[in-house]
């Protein structure tokens, strides 16, 4: 209900209820094109997959080193169709050092385009393979080496951290509002996350 058209955001009257106004969207088609909340506007509606209901949010990226399952570097942006692919590429580029590093992701990051800019800013992409009514950005050239197989069983890993950070962190539904504010909290709960990590890597090897 927090979610309006974009003409009714400004100098509309007050609701019959401030705190349960009236809200009507038979047959209204929302987009974020059209609408935005009137509690966060920064906001964006977003559905991971096809089936799911659009939810108001942002998306929170990590950047992970493999070997323990750190967070390098946190970062959220507005949710959109691209938003993670144009994440990762930024926070790649970012990354201090001049050696070649290689780069595990999923198959939404499996497309031409991201994987010629990844490999231009020096790293391999190990993207898992999407080969659903297409042929996949990426060959033998790089599945045939263990390095893949071994960067597929790795990138696994960072669905740990965003289930910490949902659960024990509470950001699954976050109490702050605007953009500015909400990447601070992600930012803290990526560090927070860090820093259990390490105790518990420091007291399996004491």
């Amino acid at each position: 209900k927090s979610f309006k058209k974009k003409s009714e955001t400004e100098g509309a009257p007050p609701p019959d209820d401030p705190g349960n106004p009236t809200v009507d969207f038979r047959g209204e088609k929302r987009s974020n094109e059209t609408h935005q909340s009137t509690t966060d506007p920064d906001a964006r509606l977003y559905k991971k997959a096809q089936g799911q209901e659009a939810q108001l949010g942002y998306l929170g990226h990590a950047l992970m080193e493999n070997r323990n399952g750190l967070v390098i570097e946190p970062r959220l942006t507005l949710a959109s169709g691209t938003a993670e692919r144009e994440a990762a590429l930024e926070m790649v580029k970012a990354r201090p050092g001049a050696g070649r590093i290689t780069v595990g992701a999923d198959k939404n990051y499996d497309t031409a385009n991201w994987v010629q800019q990844v490999r231009a800013c020096g790293a391999t992409p190990h993207v898992a393979q999407n080969n659903t009514h297409r042929r996949s950005a990426i060959d033998e050239r790089t599945t045939r080496h263990p390095g893949y197989a071994l960067s597929q069983k790795k990138r696994k890993r960072v669905e740990e951290i965003f289930g910490w950070m949902k659960t024990v962190a509470l950001m699954r539904q976050v109490r702050h509002r605007g953009r500015e504010r909400v990447a601070w909290m992600f930012t803290w709960a990526a560090a927070a996350y860090n820093l259990t990590r390490l105790r518990n890597l420091i007291g399996a090897t004491a």
